[in-house]
Order: structure tokens, then C-alpha cells, then sequence
């Protein structure tokens, strides 16, 4: 169950995107293959699958333009905000490189003794 919060942001992370010249924008569907699935890359179905409501620690991060610039032009192409983004984007680099929490361990019990 989600908040009215929560539904308001939902609501406002998803901008209506309007063509220039006063044009009503055509919905425009995605090609789907037979399962019914959108032909979308698997990291960005894994992106967009992705929950983070239940997130409630802030973080402050500084980026370079450029990495900022593809994090808004990525939200209006797809919907998804850099939060979400970034949160995911940590999440897989853990996953995906377990040595980091070895050296954290490591790194704990030498400072034990």
C-alpha cells in the first residue's frame, strides 16, 4: 500500500511530454515481441522494475556536467529519475564486485585488533 506521498511522486516523475507547435503528442507503444514484453534492453527493464520507495537515506552526490546532462536527457527518454538511477546503478556495482566487501571486512577486523 502506498502513500498519497508516494503516489504524488510517482505521478510527477512521469512528465508529460508535449511537441512544440500546441500538437496533442500521439501515444506512441512500444513494439512488443510475442510474450507481450517490450523489446527493451534487460538492464533497462531492470531499471525500470527496480523499487526504491522504501528508501529513506539521503545521500549528496556531485557529478560532472556531462554525467548530468545524460541523467536528465535519460529521465525524459525513459521516465526514470536519477535517483532511482543512481541507487540502482550502486546496488549492481556491489553486486557485481563482491571484492569491495572484502576489503570493508578486511578492513573492520584489522581495526578490531
Amino acid at each position: 500500500m502506498k502513500s498519497l506521498a508516494d503516489q504524488l511522486r510517482e505521478k510527477m516523475a512521469k512528465p508529460e511530454v508535449k511537441p512544440a507547435g500546441g500538437q496533442e503528442a500521439a501515444l506512441v507503444k512500444k513494439p512488443r515481441d510475442k510474450e507481450g514484453t517490450t523489446n527493451d534492453p534487460p538492464i533497462l527493464r531492470a531499471l525500470a522494475e527496480y523499487e526504491n520507495g522504501d528508501h529513506k537515506t539521503m545521500v549528496h552526490f556531485r557529478f560532472d556536467k556531462q554525467t548530468v546532462d545524460f541523467l536528465n536527457q535519460f529521465k525524459i527518454v525513459t521516465g526514470i529519475d536519477a535517483t532511482k538511477f543512481v541507487a540502482f546503478s550502486v546496488k549492481h556495482f556491489i553486486k557485481e564486485h563482491p571484492e569491495l566487501k572484502t576489503i570493508i571486512k578486511k578492513f573492520i577486523q584489522n581495526s578490531s585488533l
